[in-house]
């Protein structure tokens, strides 16, 4: 049996994957958390808890000591996805811990990802949603550690990570009973989800897959769904159609005019400041300023054509992209090298979902009580993997 540490385990995922590995006896499971006041969740398990800051290279070290395995699943900010990486990954080396299992994310293509793209395709850090390019630095950062360590590495891919506690059950939830809740083009863009479960058995074969070291791996449930197939049973849960859910649109950040950018240059008052500067400085000016008029900055990607709601509803370019998707990410990878396949169906994953509103306090519908059993949507596909 393994000995494994989780890093983040007071987080959605980390706490998952805390009770999936030690009630399923898979392994001997190591909680790492920040501070003791996260311990809360994790007390109902009589566990080796351990308290280390992710970027305490001696704390870490003093709590690696005796596992074989690390996952690292801290969430945060670009300094705390960065700045972790380096710490976690250098103590796991001095602790003796043979392999390092990080959760990177799906959003390295983007939010909208090209048909046929897969792990070996480029990744770019200079796309439009800055989690994004975050992500893509850390996987490279990432593989320099490998490359001069000794300790394994394995990364994982999950798209939109769902389930109960999760921010995307919640947060639709929250808008449908606030009035707030909003569909773009209908809802009709693929949804690369992934029942947290799912992510936490990929997680699991990871710890001992062989010749796993070095490789990424694009995770996600076996269905394929649209935003709409996800957020029905949710709506319908709470008593709402959600055919009747209001539209969106995006706005882009307002742009000055090229023309006024070279009247603000052309000013006496610019002339006389630019002139203090040296010629280098001047030009730098003048490129920051001619960059103001750029709405964006440049993207692969096309944004989509939403119409206007009655409400005037509006949306960030994230989900503005996410709505957009056309296509559903393979896992033949996974399932060639790791021999993943989701072990929980979409309509489970929704009843449990569904079961743990009500279990918060929602006010789910008496007569959708969370036992329900959903049918698949006409738009999944159950297909084999392809070849």
């Amino acid at each position: 049996m393994s000995n494994v540490a989780i890093l983040g385990a007071n987080g959605f995922i980390g706490s998952r994957a805390v009770e999936m590995l030690h009630l399923g006896g898979g392994a001997a499971v190591r909680p790492i958390v920040r501070n003791v006041h996260s311990l809360a969740r994790l007390s109902k398990f009589d566990l080796d808890c351990r308290v280390a800051d992710g970027f305490d290279e001696e704390g870490l070290s003093r709590a690696f000591q005796g596992c074989d395995v690390a996952v690292h699943s801290i969430a945060g900010d670009r300094r705390t996805i960065l700045g972790t990486l380096a710490p976690v990954y250098r103590a796991a080396e001095q602790a003796g811990v043979r392999r390092l299992i990080y959760l990177s994310s799906a959003s390295v293509h983007g939010q909208a990802p090209a048909p046929g793209t897969d792990e070996t395709s480029p990744l770019s850090d200079r796309q439009p949603i800055e989690y994004n390019n975050t992500k893509v630095q850390a996987e490279r950062k990432l593989r320099q550690l490998r490359d001069r360590g000794s300790v394994e590495l394995v990364m994982l891919r999950p798209g939109i990570v769902f389930g109960p506690r999760s921010y995307w059950l919640t947060s639709f939830a929250d808008s449908l009973l606030n009035g707030t809740a909003y569909l773009l083009d209908g809802g009709q863009g693929i949804c690369n989800s992934i029942y947290v479960d799912n992510l936490v058995h990929a997680i699991q074969l990871c710890i001992t897959a062989a010749k796993a070291d070095r490789e990424v791996f694009l995770v996600g449930d076996r269905e394929q769904i649209t935003w709409f197939d996800l957020y029905l049973p949710i709506a319908k849960s709470l008593g709402f159609e959600l055919e009747k859910i209001p539209g969106a649109q995006y706005i882009p950040k307002k742009s000055l005019p090229i023309d006024q950018i070279e009247n603000i240059l052309a000013s006496k008052p610019s002339i006389a400041f630019l002139s203090l500067f040296s010629d280098k400085w001047r030009k730098a000016a003048r490129a920051a300023l001619t960059s103001l008029s750029q709405s964006e900055p440049p993207s692969p990607w096309q944004l989509p054509t939403i119409q206007s709601s009655s409400l005037g509803s509006t949306t960030s370019l994230e989900m503005a992209l996410l709505y957009q998707c056309q296509y559903k990410l393979s896992q033949t990878k996974a399932h060639n090298l790791l021999g993943y396949e989701p072990v929980v169906s979409l309509p489970e994953a929704w009843e449990r979902s569904v079961g743990w509103l009500k279990f918060s306090g929602y006010p789910v519908s008496s007569s959708m009580p969370a036992s329900v059993s959903y049918s698949l949507p006409n738009s999944m596909s159950t297909g084999s993997h392809e070849k």
